[in-house]
């Protein structure tokens, strides 16, 4: 069973094709290309054995698309326990080979299966049980725990010597499977969610049958549900997840009890527990019985109830997990600004809502999401929308460029937020992440001229009016800010920047620099320095950032003819 998303591995330009149809039957595994040979990668990296070692130190497990000699030459100095191993496949370079080489305890010959079907061709597994007998006694599938992998060689090795097994309990996985079944045999194979002690000759698998129901905060949560399966002798590998009102999406509570038996908290809607509700079942009976179609165990706690099923649960077809929100910034261009936690979020984001523009440039990090476009000036339909597609339990990506807190879609999310106050968007897990600023990187094109003071205003008077403008812009002067100015002309407003120029004319030279920055990041970028009295609205577009030094502001000519920009630290 694979818990942790797997690194893909290439080295080359020509494997990224081969990646891209196992990362459509793996998701959210992360592609890594080595720098200057690949394009188009999640990460590249430079140094290819400190990568791998790094990969599988973290427990991730590794698909290599490169022979399989370098895989085991980098690896080699780490193998120490192979029950600590994590997966690690060799996948030829045209998808004709999948090559399972560590990991059998850890699932690496499901992995190998699921790989090779995607590649259509057969994964070439050696492992002797695992071809004999049609299952991996060490590996179950999802929703099955090995409560004794000690026990799992001598009985292995049993097995294929000739011994026959007895099957306790129901699981169609073992039983059509190869194994010599026989209600007689000596062998014995144990599925229950009970707390059973293994006998010699044994092996016990627990099945994630067990659904716990929490409705509403309780302190101490995670010992009293501790206690509750103790007097019940239920095994806590049993439970299959953490089931919940959609109401109480947002306590902590029920995170906390989730994260520390390693299972999902899914919520049900108002109208999936109505009936049952009208039943005269209370919210957490309601809860449990919905996520297990049967009826649920005495509990002497009203807030909490436990259920079993007969077969195992699936947490990820019942109910909806908690929505998540997540308001990024791209950067003013390319991928090479947006930061780890952005293309993270974009990996892991079921749905991507945004101006077309934007969500063009997140590139091959959107492949496989819902996208969601509209119009640039839609900011609090978009909003909306996107609030709407969380509070159904979807992960969401509102894209922005630049930075999202700076005249972009993080206050228009909390401004509707504030606005509306729907009561499903309170369930919301709601997260900005930050990105590179235009102003920022129009800086650091041309050097530094946000080295002191600086401030940033906007030109469009579509939110707010022009007298309110002109009287920051006139402030700023006075007070002898660096100004950055966004969204200085647009094809309807053409004269505000000639206005602000103006302005600043009462306050400034006419030399003082100017940094006109435009397609940042982008094709056509340009950035170039000129003196205020030059500035016209022919200067600029929405595309341009606009910075206006201070009366401390200078410029640096170089012998190549090009200019840095700078505002000095000491005003002397």
């Amino acid at each position: 069973m694979i818990n942790v998303a797997p690194a893909i591995v290439i080295l080359g330009q020509n494997s990224v094709t081969v990646a891209r149809k196992i990362i459509s039957v793996l998701p959210g595994a992360t592609l890594y290309g080595l720098e200057g040979r690949t394009s188009g990668v999640d990460v590249s990296f430079t140094n290819f054995g400190e990568t791998l070692r790094e990969l599988f130190a973290q427990g991730r497990p590794l698909i290599g698309i490169c022979a399989t000699g370098i895989l085991i030459r980098t690896l080699a100095p780490l193998l120490s326990d192979k029950r600590q191993e994590p997966p690690v496949l060799a996948v030829a370079e045209d998808g004709s080979a999948v090559v399972p080489l560590l990991g059998g305890l850890g699932g690496v010959n499901d992995l190998a299966r699921r790989i090779a079907e995607a590649l259509d061709v057969k994964p070439a597994i050696t492992t002797t049980g695992d071809l004999r007998l049609g299952t991996t006694l060490l590996s179950p599938p999802t929703g099955y725990h090995l409560a004794n992998p000690d026990d799992a060689k001598k009985f292995i090795s049993d097995v294929l010597a000739g011994a026959q097994v007895k099957l306790e309990g129901i699981a169609p996985w073992l039983s059509d499977s190869k194994l010599p079944i026989d209600p007689q045999g000596d062998l014995t194979i144990q599925v229950t969610e009970r707390l059973v002690t293994p006998t010699t000759n044994s092996l016990i698998y627990h099945p994630a049958t067990i659904a716990i129901a929490i409705s509403d905060i309780i302190d101490d949560a995670l010992a009293l549900v501790q206690q509750l399966l103790a007097a019940a002798k239920l095994e806590k590998t049993s439970v299959a997840g953490i089931f919940a009102p959609i109401a109480t999406a947002a306590d902590p509570t029920i995170h906390a009890v989730a994260s520390a038996l390693g299972v999902p908290a899914r919520f049900f809607t108002p109208n999936q527990l109505e009936s049952l509700l009208s039943q005269g079942y209370s919210p957490a009976q309601a809860a449990a019985i919905a996520a297990t179609d049967t009826s649920p165990l005495s509990s002497p706690s009203p807030n909490i109830a436990i259920a079993i099923a007969p077969q195992p649960i699936d947490p990820n077809t019942i109910g909806q997990p908690r929505g998540r929100l997540a308001i990024i910034g791209t950067g003013p261009g390319g991928a090479q600004w947006m930061s780890p936690e952005v293309k993270e979020i974009l990996k892991s984001a079921t749905d991507l809502v945004g101006y077309k523009t934007y969500l063009d440039l997140v590139g091959s990090l959107a492949d496989g999401k819902e996208r969601h476009e509209s119009d640039n000036r839609e900011e609090e339909a978009r909003a909306k929308m996107a609030l709407d597609l969380a509070a159904s339990g979807r992960y969401v990506a509102v894209v922005s460029s630049g930075d999202p807190g700076i005249y972009a879609m993080a206050t228009a999310v909390f401004e509707v937020c504030d606005r509306d106050r729907k009561p499903e968007w309170e369930s919301i897990d709601i997260h900005v992440a930050p990105g590179i600023s235009a102003m920022q990187a129009a800086a650091a094109a041309i050097g530094a001229p946000l080295g002191h003071d600086f401030c940033a205003i906007s030109l469009s008077d579509i939110l707010k009016p022009w007298s309110a403008i002109a009287q920051r812009i006139t402030a700023a002067a006075e007070a002898d800010f660096v100004i950055a100015f966004y969204n200085p002309v647009s094809k309807e407003r053409t004269w505000q920047l000639a206005e602000a120029r103006n302005i600043l004319l009462q306050h400034r030279t006419p030399d003082t620099p100017v940094v006109l920055a435009r397609n940042l990041g982008r094709p056509g970028q340009t950035v170039k320095a000129i003196a205020l009295d030059q500035l016209t609205p022919a200067s600029a577009d929405m595309r341009t950032i606009i910075l206006v030094g201070s009366t401390k502001t200078r410029t640096i000519k170089r012998s190549d003819g090009s200019i840095w920009v700078y505002t000095p630290r000491r005003y002397t």
